[in-house]
């Protein structure tokens, strides 16, 4: 536990570190004149991120980003673990805010940089407040700011996947940007796996091919999670298959 003590540490100074940063950042994001772009917002996230799972040891790997569209997407992931929100900040390649828990905004200086990549922060147990944060992210994705959901809800915590809830697919319907599945595999073994240690893993980033709005404005939402879940469930099925396939070489190499 000492091990992951420190690695929890080194997360908070890092964060601490970037106040100055965020004092600047906001001057910018609240000055018309001084407006930055969304990759100048993201660039402290995105390197903090990095430097939490270099620290684990953990290795990310990307596939699939040449089917990164332009302009916002929103991105549709499963959510294995509480490392999937590092792994997609640091490595994706491209700026995202993510529809997050209410918990989180009560957490200083991240929830300001949450504010300023344009998270979108929803009380599940509450309606009214719920359908406000999504239209919300619904107006963030019209003004060109990809967001990412987990329809799942919760953290499944392996390779078998809770069933993907359809109501936070408005987002993409009601603003008409493409969809982009992207199956997340081994952070689950970072943290969850070993009763809340954290340790090393090798973790992937699948990138899967858009439905743009022309291929699901017939669809209702129930068709667009089903078929999202399918195409995740697939991947995660093949990814397995290989890694156990590898394993079992590198065993018998070894004999």
């Amino acid at each position: 536990m000492l091990r992951t003590m420190g690695i929890y540490i080194y997360a908070g100074l890092l964060v601490v570190a970037t106040y100055f940063k965020l004092q600047k950042a906001k001057k910018s994001f609240h000055s018309e004149n001084d407006r930055q772009s969304n990759e100048y917002y993201f660039e402290q996230p995105k390197t903090v991120s990095r430097k939490v799972l270099e620290r684990t040891g953990s290795t990310v790997t990307v596939k699939g980003q040449e089917n990164l569209p332009d302009g916002a997407v929103l991105f549709v992931a499963n959510h294995q673990g509480l490392f999937d929100i590092l792994a997609l900040l640091g490595y994706l390649g491209k700026p995202v805010g993510f529809i997050a828990k209410k918990e989180i905004n009560k957490l200083p200086i991240i929830r300001s940089w949450m504010k300023l990549i344009y998270c979108v922060f929803i009380d599940r147990n509450d309606r009214r407040q719920s359908m406000k944060a999504i239209n919300e992210g619904i107006e963030y994705l019209k003004d060109g700011h990809s967001l990412v959901i987990f329809p799942e809800g919760t953290r499944s915590r392996g390779g078998k996947l809770n069933p993907f809830k359809p109501g936070s697919l408005r987002l993409a319907t009601k603003a008409r940007v493409p969809i982009v599945p992207i199956t997340i595999n081994g952070t689950y073994q970072m943290l969850e796996e070993d009763g809340g240690r954290i340790k090393a893993s090798d973790v992937s980033l699948t990138i899967g091919k858009p439905m743009y709005p022309e291929a699901y404005k017939e669809m209702k939402s129930a068709e667009i999670a089903e078929s999202l879940q399918n195409t995740i469930e697939k991947t995660l099925q093949t990814e397995n298959a290989e890694k156990n396939a590898a394993n079992i070489e590198e065993a018998l190499t070894v004999q």
